[in-house]
């Protein structure tokens, strides 16, 4: 009970710290997701045959991605040009679909600035910032968090997914009352039409641009 009632007294921007400090870099994060894959694991404390087969599928995804996604000339020297000393934290599993397609444009976006660092933290690990973010009630992910190092202030966050993508799982839900496995592939069919640019879009929204 006292842990509980110390949980809700830490401001956002304290837990988000604490998250920083104890983030692993991005590269870190992708060995580990690849070892899991290789070993027949997956992070969170659900080991599921289905939540194994996530994350080998999850891999694969971010390899891709990693190697097919670009961030239009124009807008990469806008990226390189932010003045302010930026933090991402992102919030995620190895076993979650919209985070193989997200995860490697924050990466883009952070590895193009000198002023931003990419930390990611696993969501079973920090219940309290995960609780301090949700998404109408619940620990969705990933949920990237940026936050100003400077000021030492909350900027803006993002997640889980793109709002095209998002009115597609509401709509759906709405209907058939939940996500079924073949809404999910039309789901991984839209992303990848999408090519990365909504998840872009919506990130660059919250930097301070010139």
């Amino acid at each position: 009970m006292e842990l509980l009632e110390k949980r809700k007294q830490q401001s956002k921007p304290t837990l988000v710290q604490q998250g920083i400090s104890m983030g692993m870099d991005y590269e870190k994060y992708r060995d580990l997701v690849h070892h899991l894959a290789e070993t027949e694991q997956t992070t969170g404390h659900v080991q599921t045959e289905a939540y194994v087969h996530y994350t080998q599928l999850n891999d694969r995804r971010m390899k891709r991605w990693q190697k097919t996604f670009a961030i239009p000339d124009e807008v990469q020297q806008r990226i390189i040009n932010i003045k302010s000393r930026l933090t991402f934290l992102t919030i995620t599993e190895s076993w979650c679909g919209d985070a193989a397609h997200s995860m490697p444009v924050f990466n883009k976006i952070a590895e193009l600035s000198p002023n931003i660092d990419h930390k990611v933290v696993l969501r079973d690990e920090v219940p309290d910032i995960m609780d301090a973010f949700l998404t109408n009630e619940a620990r969705s992910i990933p949920k990237v968090i940026l936050w100003d190092e400077e000021n030492k202030e909350i900027v803006g966050d993002w997640g889980p997914r793109p709002r095209a993508a998002t009115e597609m799982v509401e709509a759906y839900k709405k209907e058939h009352g939940k996500l079924t496995p073949e809404f999910k592939q039309d789901l991984q069919v839209w992303y990848n039409k999408d090519k990365g640019r909504g998840i872009l879009r919506e990130v660059l929204n919250l930097l301070p641009l010139e």
